[in-house]
């Protein structure tokens, strides 16, 4: 294959991911973890090509959401999900569509990296192999293409068979990231991803988010107030469970309609 081809082939890709139909849309969303109730009647609009904050104190349900959205409450046998979850127009609580093929529309980034023991270069090339590409030239440009797009391709262009895990906690989550995008998911989900990053990394995976919104759907859970402002389309505040308020950080922000918002971000100052 020439690189002619494989840049045809790259730029078809991520047309396609720019212009699908990329909104959730949940309706009457609880999750119950035996007698307790975790997530209350959810009921959320999430725009595409946007950077949506779920934001609230810790334990208010933000992560669980999450899981919600790519299925990874069905690891849990004491949990119990009920409501719809539409991703691209389909309830992936009821569907006929096997898991896998669910997740793959989500790349997840979580409080801490979690490469996989192989090395730099099979980390990313693992997730392109999932999506069926075999071409040896095209995986080596896709690996190239994904490092770029996560800024890491110039520190690991000379040691990609290296093991992962000889990067530093920053880079490693920029590895996982490049590592998620590889299967071309039409959404981000990032669980407080620059929790466990120093402030100059976090900078920079901030940075990334504002611009792979261009082509993807980020959903981003944080607890910082400061950060939410910062990186925020639109926003969900969260508490115990339940959606206090949404809309535009500036409503949000500016002119609270709820004593618990208030109070939040009264303390969060």
């Amino acid at each position: 294959m020439h690189t002619n081809e494989i840049s045809m082939l790259i730029n078809e890709q991520i047309e396609s991911i720019s212009t699908n139909h990329n909104i959730v849309k949940i309706n009457n969303l609880n999750v119950y973890a035996d007698s307790h109730q975790i997530l209350k009647n959810i009921n959320l609009t999430i725009p595409k090509n946007k950077i949506t904050v779920l934001l609230g104190p810790s334990g208010c349900g933000k992560t669980t959401l999450l899981k919600s959205m790519n299925k990874l409450t069905d690891l849990y046998k004491e949990l119990k999900v009920t409501g719809n979850i539409f991703i691209e127009d389909d309830d992936i609580l009821h569907t006929t569509k096997n898991v896998p093929s669910i997740r793959q529309k989500m790349g997840l980034l979580g409080q801490r990296p979690f490469p996989l023991p192989m090395s730099i270069y099979k980390n990313i090339s693992y997730g392109i192999k999932l999506k069926g590409i075999r071409d040896k030239k095209l995986i080596a440009f896709s690996v190239e293409k994904y490092l770029k797009e996560v800024g890491l391709w110039e520190e690991v262009k000379n040691r990609l068979n290296q093991p992962a895990t000889s990067l530093s906690i920053g880079q490693q989550q920029r590895l996982c990231l490049a590592r998620g995008l590889a299967v071309k998911p039409r959404i981000i989900l990032a669980d407080e991803p620059t929790s466990a990053l120093d402030p100059i990394s976090s900078k920079i995976i901030e940075n990334l988010f504002r611009s792979l919104k261009e082509h993807y759907t980020i959903i981003l859970v944080t607890h910082v107030l400061r950060q939410a402002v910062r990186l925020a389309d639109h926003v969900v505040f969260m508490y115990n469970g339940e959606v206090i308020e949404q809309g535009s950080p500036n409503t949000l922000f500016n002119t609270p309609k709820t004593q618990k918002l208030k109070e939040y971000l009264v303390d969060g100052n």
